[in-house]
């Protein structure tokens, strides 16, 4: 049975291409990283695990097309590294009385997880931007934006009171 009109070209870019490098696996462990900071380190110790994992659930597509040396996980992953950088900025821009954007009390744990998540968010950010994908611009900057909504609505969604305080 052929397959349906466009489905192999959508299919040729979540493959993995050896013409073209990608991040791959650091771009998965810099997701993986950020994932454990939150998850582990943030949500178990504040009994927040739910919130947190809905907050990073859109990462776990960064690490299974990183793994898979997908052509797309540089444009997958890039929004979701900029996201975490500038939410953590903004967090130590609080705690060093720059600003108020965010407020409340955070422990010692958590100020050195958000360490861990401006460093892998980084790192993210200079390894997607240093390899090739061999993806059009238009469809770099479709994943771009659609990848950078999806982890802005998971974020909002770990807000609502069903989730937040679970």
């Amino acid at each position: 049975m052929a397959p349906a009109p466009g489905f192999s070209r959508v299919q040729s870019s979540v493959q993995a291409d050896q013409n073209h490098p990608t991040g791959g696996t650091g771009v998965a462990a810099c997701g993986l990283a950020i994932i454990a900071a939150l998850v582990i380190g943030v949500g178990i110790p504040g009994h927040l695990v739910l919130r947190h994992v809905v907050q990073t659930l859109p990462l776990w597509i960064v690490v299974w097309l990183g793994f898979r040396h997908s052509r797309s996980s540089n444009w997958v992953a890039l929004p979701m590294f900029v996201f975490w950088f500038v939410i953590m900025g903004m967090i130590w821009s609080y705690l060093l009385g720059l600003a108020h954007i965010f407020s409340g009390h955070f422990t010692s744990l958590e100020q050195a997880m958000t360490l861990v998540v401006i460093l892998s968010s980084l790192s993210g950010i200079v390894l997607s931007s240093r390899t090739k994908s061999g993806l059009s611009p238009f469809q770099a900057g479709s994943l771009f934006v659609l990848c950078g909504a999806l982890q802005w609505l998971c974020f909002r969604i770990s807000f609502l009171p069903a989730i937040a305080h679970r």
